[in-house]
C-alpha cells in the first residue's frame, strides 16, 4: 500500500501568502520563515488549519516540520510525525482533505529528483531485491499481525457488502474470488504471493481445491504450512520468476503492487505459462490514477522497499497480447474501511507490543495505516480485481453477484 504523493512546492507556487483564516492566529507568530507560511498557505486550501481545533487540523509541535514537508515532500512530513514534530486527532481526515484538494499536484520536490530517477532507469525489483520487502516488513512477527488482522490473517482490501465486520469482509472477498475463478473440487490452484495463506487455505476448505502458494517472507510461509498441514496445500518460499508449474487457475492478491514497472510483463508471461489454456487469473491489486506518479519516497523507505503501485494503462501494456481482460471490478472505497478496522486492532493491542517495538514505530505505523486510509477515501488510490484469460471465454464471462 502506498500513502499520498510528496507533498512541496512546484516551480510555481512561488508567491507566499499571508495570514489566512485557515491558520489561527498564535500559530502564525511562530511561523517566522516564508517556507512555513508557504505550506501554510498550501494546508489552508485544503481546509487544514495549523493548530485549528478540528479533528484533521494539524497540531504543530515544531514549526520546522513545514520545512521539512516543503524540502523533502511526504518523506519529510512522516518523519517529522514519527518524531513528534507534529500531531493530528485523525491523520485519515487529513489526507483526506490535502488529497481532495489535490495539493499534491502542485509539487515536485528536488530533493527527490534521484528517487524518481532510480524508479525510472533502474530494476528495483529484480531477483536480489524482491526479497527485501519480506525481511522488512511481512517478517516482523506473526504475533503482531495476528493482533492486527482478522482471524485469517488476510492482508488485503476487504469487500465490505452487506457486511459489517473485518472478519465478515474477508471472508466476503475470498467468497468473492473463489466464485470469479469458478473454482470447482480438484482444481489445482496457484497462488502468487499467498501471504499467511487465507485465501488457498479459504479455497481448500470451501471448494475442495489443491494448491501450491509461494511468497518471499520466510515468517509468513512457515505459518501457513502449520496453520494449514491437514490440507493439500504447499507453501513455498519463492520467487514469482522461477515458476514452471500447471495450474487450472491462479490469484495474486496484494502482491502486484511488490512487482515493479520493468517486470509487468515478465510477470504476466510467467503467469500464462502456468496457466491451463482454459482457466482464469484473478489479479488483485491496489491501482494509481496516474501513470507518471513516483512511488512514495516516504513508504519506500520506511514500510514497503521497492513496493511500485501500478496504473490501469500499465496493467493494459503488460497483458497485451498475453490475456484479455474478462472483467474489471474496482472497489477500492472499501480499503478505507478496512484500513480503520487494522488501525483499531493495532491500537487496541499496542500495550503487548509497546516495550518491544517502541513508540516510534508505533506513530509511524499509525502514519502508514491512516494515510492509506485517506487516500482511499479521496479515491487518489484505487483496488481493482481483474479477470484475465488467455483466449477469452467462450460467450463471455458474466460478474458473480
Amino acid at each position: 500500500m502506498v500513502p499520498p504523493p510528496d507533498i512541496a512546492v512546484s516551480d510555481e507556487a512561488t508567491d507566499t501568502p499571508g495570514p489566512t483564516e485557515a491558520t489561527a492566529p498564535d500559530a502564525i507568530a511562530r511561523l517566522d520563515s516564508a517556507p512555513q507560511q508557504l505550506v501554510a498557505g498550501m494546508l489552508g486550501r485544503a481546509d487544514i488549519r495549523i493548530d485549528g481545533g478540528r479533528p484533521w487540523d494539524m497540531r504543530l509541535h515544531d514549526p520546522g516540520a513545514l520545512e521539512r514537508a516543503l524540502a523533502e515532500g511526504n518523506l519529510g512530513l512522516g518523519e517529522a510525525y514519527m518524531a513528534g514534530a507534529w500531531d493530528c486527532e485523525r491523520l485519515d481526515a487529513f489526507f483526506d482533505h490535502l488529497l481532495r484538494a489535490h495539493i499534491d499536484r502542485e509539487v515536485q520536490p528536488a530533493r527527490l529528483a534521484w528517487h524518481a530517477l532510480q524508479v525510472r532507469l533502474f530494476n528495483r525489483q529484480n531477483r536480489t531485491r524482491a526479497w527485501q520487502v519480506g525481511r522488512a516488513h511481512y517478517d516482523l512477527g506473526n504475533d503482531f499481525y495476528e493482533a492486527m488482522l482478522d482471524p485469517l490473517m488476510a492482508y488485503s482490501c476487504g469487500y465490505w457488502r452487506d457486511v459489517d465486520t473485518l472478519a465478515a469482509a474477508q471472508e466476503a472477498k475470498l467468497e468473492l474470488i473463489c466464485r470469479k475463478l469458478r473454482l470447482q473440487s480438484g482444481m489445482r490452484l496457484l497462488d502468487i504471493g499467498c501471504g499467511w495463506g487465507s485465501f488457498m487455505g479459504y479455497a481448500a476448505r470451501h471448494h475442495g481445491v489443491e494448491g501450491v502458494g509461494v511468497t518471499v517472507s520466510r515468517e509468513q510461509a512457515e505459518w501457513a504450512r502449520e496453520r494449514y498441514a491437514g490440507l493439500p496445500l504447499t507453501f513455498r518460499l519463492q520467487d514469482y520468476r522461477e515458476l514452471d508449474d500447471r495450474f487450472d487457475a491462479i490469484v495474486s492478491v496484494g502482491m502486484f503492487e511488490h512487482v515493479g514497472r520493468k517486470n509487468h510483463r515478465q510477470y504476466m508471461e510467467v503467469a500464462a505459462r502456468c496457466l491451463a489454456d482454459d482457466g482464469l487469473f484473478l489479479l488483485h491489486t491496489i491501482g494509481k490514477n496516474r501513470r507518471d506518479a513516483v512511488p512514495d519516497r516516504w513508504i519506500d523507505k520506511h514500510i514497503f522497499p521497492n513496493g511500485e503501485t501500478p496504473s490501469i494503462g500499465q496493467i493494459g501494456d503488460a497483458i497485451d497480447g498475453v490475456f484479455v481482460c474478462e472483467d474489471l471490478h474496482n472497489f477500492g472505497a472499501d480499503y478505507d474501511r478496512t484500513l480503520m478496522a487494522w488501525h483499531d486492532n493495532f491500537e487496541a493491542a499496542w500495550p503487548r507490543f509497546a516495550e518491544r517495538l517502541g513508540e516510534t514505530f508505533r506513530r509511524k505505523w499509525r502514519y502508514y495505516l491512516l494515510s492509506c486510509a485517506g487516500a482511499f477515501r479521496a479515491r487518489e488510490l484505487q483496488l481493482w480485481q481483474w479477470v484475465l484469460s488467455k483466449d477469452g471465454v467462450r460467450g463471455g464471462y458474466r460478474r458473480p453477484q
